[in-house]
C-alpha cells in the first residue's frame, strides 16, 4: 500500500503517517521514485501508533518496535544508471556554460566600473585646475583692490584711509 491509502485506512492524513515515520525514526520501505511503501507488517506497527495517540500517549513516549531487519529501497537497474550518467553529463555542462556566463558579465561590469572610474578622474582633474585659476584670479582680484586704496602710515603700519563720500563725488 502506499501513503495514501494507508492514511485513508487509519483515518489520518499522508503528512501524519509522514510524521510519524519520521519522529519514530521507523525504518519503511521505498519505492524506485522513493516513496513509501506499507507491508502488512508495517500497517500493523502504524495502526499500534494510532490507537496509542487515541488512548492519549504523547507521540514523544511512544516506543515503536525495533525492526531488528533494515530495510532497504528497490535496487535500480541498468537502465536507470545510465539515465543518471546522462543527467550528470547535462548538470555539469550547464554549470560550465553557467560558469562562463557569469564571468563574462563579470568581465563586462568591471570594463565598465574601469571606465566610469576613469571619467570620475578626468574630472577631478579638471576641477582641480579649475580651483587653481579661480585661486590666482582671486589673488590677482585683491592685489588690485589693494593698489587702488590710498595708503596712510599710522605708527609705522600700513593703514588703508577710506575715502568719505563727498570726496568720492569730487574727486578730492
Amino acid at each position: 500500500m502506499n501513503t495514501g491509502e494507508v492514511a485513508k485506512l487509519l483515518g489520518v492524513s499522508v503528512s501524519t503517517i509522514q510524521r510519524w515515520i519520521k519522529q519514530l525514526d521507523l525504518q519503511m520501505e521505498r519505492n524506485e521514485r522513493g516513496h513509501y511503501f506499507f507491508r502488512e507488517e508495517d500497517i500493523n506497527v502504524l495502526k499500534k501508533i494510532h490507537d496509542q495517540l487515541q488512548n492519549g500517549i504523547l507521540l514523544q513516549e511512544i516506543t515503536p518496535p525495533k525492526d531488528k531487519t533494515v530495510r532497504r529501497g528497490t535496487i535500480k537497474t541498468a537502465g536507470s544508471d545510465e539515465a543518471i550518467e546522462m543527467l550528470n553529463a547535462k548538470i555539469k555542462s550547464l554549470e560550465k556554460d553557467l560558469d562562463g556566463k557569469a564571468d563574462s558579465v563579470v568581465s563586462y561590469q568591471l570594463l565598465q566600473h574601469r571606465r566610469e572610474i576613469e571619467e570620475l578622474q578626468s574630472h577631478v582633474t579638471e576641477l582641480s585646475q579649475q580651483i587653481e585659476r579661480l585661486q590666482l584670479e582671486l589673488a590677482e582680484m585683491k592685489e588690485e583692490q589693494l593698489k587702488d586704496k590710498p595708503m596712510v602710515l599710522n605708527n609705522g603700519k600700513v593703514k588703508r584711509k577710506k575715502k568719505n563720500f563727498v570726496s568720492s563725488l569730487f574727486g578730492f
